[in-house]
């Protein structure tokens, strides 16, 4: 090559770090933190709906707050084995969420922490980094390995690791800082030990609702879970459908391709529980309980409207409880933003539109799944003004679970600037 021709500064050039499970969180997200900077750091409130930590790292310290002997022995043995996450009905041989070059902390995480003597709980460390880069306020916890418990065929197992988690919550994470908050896991396949969670649980103040993982098969319509509405509706804090993955079910094992299954499954458990729930008039029969619809996207939401209005308009007497059209039962209710389909945007608009996204949508990040969206998912989109803008990424949440509109995080300028000696470029 001519010398005229060879690239300027050569000797500069070097490979980029390579990112991994150990990989610092503050690192991954740093792009974020950009965004934030430029895009939305003077937002008054941004509340995070949806994140994930894989629990796996902390499950020895899950298992110690189960209250069967037999159960928790078990665990530790497995534990002892090389088992990451015992008693946990999942294969994990089929999990690709962290796999082919996306973001592994999926199956981490494995960072380095502070001394948690004065720094605080691994956990929470870990926690706190991604939302510091992200321009997160707020964020609700959800458990990743427990989403599939709704299928375990020992329904004794769901029961005493969702007391465990619960447990853990409340008592090891939680106190860590009050921008922390969790939903308490509901052993849904048994109303009786839902109802004790929710007693029990309840009154947490930075315990802001209920889940039900929607990967099971049961009918939310059941006779035996009204009394366990009834509750939940009395606390004031709204029941949340955490939707999830599920390659097992006998429809799903005809995909061939994770991306495939992906697609589909968290969508198909959602749809079901809506369906039964609007069906049934559970919304004349609870008018106070609110409802929230996470991890399902938003396409499937007008979709399921048109279904249910042609339907309940041909065949009324199947539905008699209902006084409205299941769509405008369905605009009353609350959704996630993620994952936000946003290929084609005057249907993500005409979506928004019907679903009232202005006051029934609040943001979600689901980090660190690899489909995760940061806030300037819902700030670079074309046809939203600022107030929708502001109201899906933290109004909305700050009505929704008695938040105070309150900035809680810090200025995004200072959070580049504390990580850059650290940074690798």
């Amino acid at each position: 090559m001519p010398d005229e021709m060879k690239p300027a500064r050569l000797e500069n050039i070097r490979e980029l770090q390579e990112m991994s499970a150990a990989s610092d969180t503050r690192d991954y997200l740093h792009a974020a933190a950009r965004q934030a900077q430029r895009q939305y750091d003077d937002y008054e409130l941004i509340v995070d709906i949806d994140a994930h930590l894989q629990e796996g790292r902390f499950w020895n310290e899950l298992i110690e707050y189960m209250d069967n002997d037999v159960l928790r022995y078990t665990a530790q043995q497995q534990l002892a084995g090389g088992i990451r996450t015992p008693l946990i009905n999942m294969q994990p041989g089929m999990s690709f969420q962290a796999l082919g070059g996306r973001v592994p902390h999926q199956s981490g995480p494995g960072e380095k922490v502070e001394d948690p003597a004065t720094h605080g709980h691994p956990f929470a460390q870990i926690v706190m980094r991604g939302m510091d880069s992200m321009g997160v306020d707020y964020q609700m916890i959800f458990p990743t390995a427990m989403l599939h418990l709704g299928m375990n065929p020992m329904e004794d197992i769901e029961i005493n690791m969702a007391r465990a988690y619960c447990r853990w919550l409340v008592e090891k994470v939680l106190p860590e800082s009050p921008r922390l908050l969790g939903l308490v896991y509901l052993p849904f396949n048994d109303p009786v030990e839902s109802e004790k969670i929710v007693k029990e649980f309840g009154g947490h103040k930075q315990i802001v609702g209920f889940t039900i993982c929607a990967v099971r098969h049961k009918p939310v319509h059941h006779n035996q879970y009204m009394r366990l509405y009834s509750m939940i509706e009395e606390t004031g804090k709204p029941l949340v459908f955490h939707a999830g993955p599920h390659w097992d079910d006998p429809s799903f094992s005809q995909l061939n391709r994770f991306i495939s299954m992906h697609a589909l499954s968290f969508v198909h458990y959602n749809l079901i529980h809506m369906t039964n729930w609007i069906i049934n008039a559970l919304p004349e029969r609870f008018p106070k309980l609110k409802v929230v619809w996470v991890e399902s996207g938003l396409a499937w939401v007008p979709f399921l409207m048109q279904r249910l209005d042609h339907e309940v308009l041909m065949r009324q007497s199947e539905a008699p409880g209902l006084k409205r059209m299941p769509s405008e039962y369905m605009q009353d209710m609350f959704y996630s933003s993620q994952p936000l389909e946003r290929w084609d945007m005057k249907l993500l608009e005409a979506t928004m539109t019907k679903m009232k996204a202005d006051t029934q949508l609040l943001f979600a990040s689901d980090w660190p799944h690899w489909d995760f969206d940061p806030p300037s998912s819902i700030t670079t989109l074309p046809f939203l003004n600022k107030q929708a803008k502001k109201n899906i990424l933290g109004l909305n949440a700050a009505k929704l679970f008695n938040l105070p509109v309150k900035r809680m995080r810090p200025h995004a300028k200072d959070v580049i600037a504390a990580r850059a000696p650290h940074r690798v470029s």
